[in-house]
């Protein structure tokens, strides 16, 4: 079983992934959709960062959103034409980097006992933890394919080794 630290760590590395998959690509890139019924890479790297912190705060913490029209953006749970414009990739990047420093701060204090039921709360964190990195990865796939078609290099693959491939999909092993 992982400790929560070495979640934290690996959340840090599937983020970093993600990021990188768009490195050097020019911001209308990241921001062009296949279709009117598709999302661009810039969505999925916001919706990846929402899913991380709609999950901390209904599971541990209660936290108020950190940009509203941002959440209302980059849900799924949003049709897509209802999305509406995306806002610049620098503050898509500005956004996840909130999300990760509230999800740090909150996982550490349950690490550290300093919420009721932390035994409790580090197995809800331990479970949540897994699921954000894997919903990260899960993104990523769809990012790197399209980065894929419009990078002259092929994306990278992630070097952790507590990764296993699923079906084509990188996901955190269970042990």
């Amino acid at each position: 079983m992982h400790t929560l630290t070495e979640l934290l760590d690996e959340y840090d590395a599937s983020t970093a992934y993600s990021l990188a998959l768009v490195d050097g690509l020019d911001p209308i890139d990241v921001a062009w959709r296949p279709s009117e019924q598709s999302s661009s890479m810039a969505w999925h790297l916001g919706h990846q960062g929402v899913v991380g912190h709609f999950m901390m705060r209904n599971l541990t913490a209660a936290e108020v959103t950190f940009n509203a029209d941002f959440d209302a953006v980059f849900d799924s749970a949003t049709p897509e034409p209802g999305r509406g414009a995306l806002p610049p990739l620098d503050e898509i990047v500005d956004y996840r980097r909130a999300i990760s420093g509230s999800i740090h701060r909150v996982v550490t204090m349950i690490d550290n006992g300093e919420v009721g039921a932390p035994e409790q709360l580090r197995a809800i964190a331990t479970g949540l933890l897994h699921a954000v990195i894997n919903h990260e990865y899960q993104h990523a796939k769809w990012v790197g394919e399209v980065r894929d078609s419009m990078a002259s290099t092929p994306a990278p693959v992630p070097a952790s080794a507590r990764l296993i491939n699923v079906e084509g999909y990188w996901m955190l092993s269970a042990a």
